[in-house]
């Protein structure tokens, strides 16, 4: 494992992170047309194998490379992301191409031009690399009768890239793109991030407008950044949040200074800890020394570290499925009656769960909802952030999925924050004996996002985990000289 070169970048030394490449793109240390060129060098390279992208926008994102440097030798504005090659995750409309969830049922073309996500991202200056692979709508594990890649780890070929953000934590961490646009509903962002050994940040519900959006879960769905650090998260989010008038579930509380506020000090800070060892027998052996690792840096960085353990886990977790899949099927439903078989299996089977939720299920576990709101709210009278591992090991292999719906994505800790709405942030904290990565989240109260990010940026200040760079055709081909 190396810092650098980065994946694609033919020996060559180029910036590890967003922030730093948007620093070097600014101070002209580096162009826009350099870094997509690396970006595309890198897609090239890996793409094929690992399954990050469904289209590829690269004569677009040339020419939107050589207008930002133009713009920026002519003295113009530049806006924080100028010049940063991105990936789009393909359930958000986009200008350059269309829309398809990854499904043979979505008509395409349904969404016209930049969802607002998009837009923001593009006003600021960001280059958009193409539209990356996902679950089928966000919810179906791969299907292998359907046409569409197999999204694979960027650390692990036999091993899944995690979903449903799929091809936006692999192509981050295998540098087709610095930052990613990624959704999450029960752990779509949070997930893929760990398995791909990178940072995720899921919002509180409402921080991020979803016009523009292929719908899953309507009050569980969060947009959010994914990218190689908790710095390069808060840059995105500085662009992504805030209202829009296209979204009456946009909040508009106001929004914070994020990457402003990353000051590497936790003095004082009180982080709650929920190992999650009593819920699955499914416990990585590496998982709690890291753990315990990592609680040391806190430690030293001036956290006050308690044990806490998170009321209603099991409650929350099932409201999630029950919430998102009975709203998924309100959108689907004609569809589903029309075009069964054009869905793939899994998710005919999550979708096709809610037909047997009853309309009393469903305001049941809305009220089940506020239950738990309440009941985190007062274990945050006592913490200020809370900290657990995001699953119980490293990517699920990809055997695991011929097993059956649910089985591929192995132990995973997500699915409670989303019901609850609460900011969480994903990061690298350490690898399994089989060298995949491992996550950790951070969660905090809701519009909080200024604290957890603080957190994970003071972290990996301190560690090197986010900056490992994977080879995954390597790592195959060194397996295979050793079976020989």
């Amino acid at each position: 494992m190396s810092t650098s070169p980065l994946p694609g970048s033919g020996g060559e030394q180029h910036p590890a992170t967003l922030a730093e490449l948007a620093a070097a793109i600014r101070s002209g240390t580096t162009t826009s047309v350099a870094a997509v060129e690396q970006s595309i060098a890198a897609a090239d390279k890996y793409d094929e194998a690992v399954g990050m992208f469904l289209a590829r926008f690269n004569e677009q994102a040339l020419e939107a490379a050589a207008a930002a440097d133009e713009a920026l030798s002519a003295g113009k504005p530049v806006g924080t992301l100028h010049g940063v090659p991105l990936g789009i995750k393909d359930i958000f409309g986009t200008t350059e191409g269309p829309t398809t969830a990854q499904s043979l049922v979505h008509d395409p073309h349904v969404l016209h031009g930049d969802a607002i996500a998009v837009q923001r991202l593009r006003q600021a200056g960001g280059i958009i690399m193409g539209k990356l692979t996902t679950m089928e709508f966000a919810t179906g594990e791969p299907d292998p009768t359907k046409p569409f890649p197999i999204p694979r780890s960027s650390w692990s070929l036999k091993h899944w890239a995690g979903g449903s953000s799929s091809g936006s934590g692999s192509s981050v961490s295998l540098g087709a793109a610095y930052g990613a646009l990624g959704s999450d509903t029960g752990g779509s962002i949070r997930i893929p991030a760990a398995y791909c050994g990178i940072s995720g940040l899921m919002p509180t519900y409402g921080r991020v407008p979803k016009s523009g959006t292929v719908p899953l879960g309507f009050t569980v769905d969060h947009i959010g950044p994914m990218a190689r650090s908790a710095q390069d998260c808060a840059l995105m989010l500085d662009v992504l949040a805030g209202p829009d008038p296209s979204d009456p579930t946009a909040s508009d509380v106001p929004v914070g200074q994020y990457a402003a506020g990353l000051t590497g000090d936790l003095a004082g800070v009180r982080i709650g800890v929920d190992r999650m060892e009593n819920i699955t027998d499914e416990y990585d052996a590496a998982l709690s020394p890291a753990f315990d690792a990592a609680l040391e840096v806190l430690a030293k960085l001036g956290a006050d570290i308690v044990e806490v353990k998170i009321p209603h886990y099991a409650e929350m977790t099932t409201v999630d499925e029950i919430l998102m899949y009975g709203e998924a099927l309100t959108y689907h439903l004609p569809d589903m009656q029309r075009r069964w078989k054009d869905y793939g299996l899994a998710t005919r089977l999550a979708i096709g769960t809610a037909l047997f939720y009853s309309a009393t299920d469903y305001v049941q576990a809305q009220r089940a909802r506020r239950v738990g709101q309440k009941a985190i709210k007062e274990t945050f009278k006592h913490v200020d952030l809370i900290l657990m591992p995001t699953a119980g090991g490293g990517a699920a292999a990809l055997e695991r999925m011929e097993k059956g719906y649910f089985h591929g994505f192995g132990p995973i800790y997500t699915a409670y924050w989303d019901t609850l709405g609460n900011p969480v942030l994903g990061i690298p904290f350490g690898f399994t004996d089989e060298q995949l990565p491992l996550g950790l989240q951070i969660a905090g109260r809701p519009f909080e996002e200024e604290l957890i990010l603080r957190a994970g940026d003071a972290f990996q200040r301190m560690t090197d985990w986010h900056l490992r760079v994977p080879d995954p055709l390597a790592r195959t081909a060194a397996a295979t000289a050793t079976e020989r």
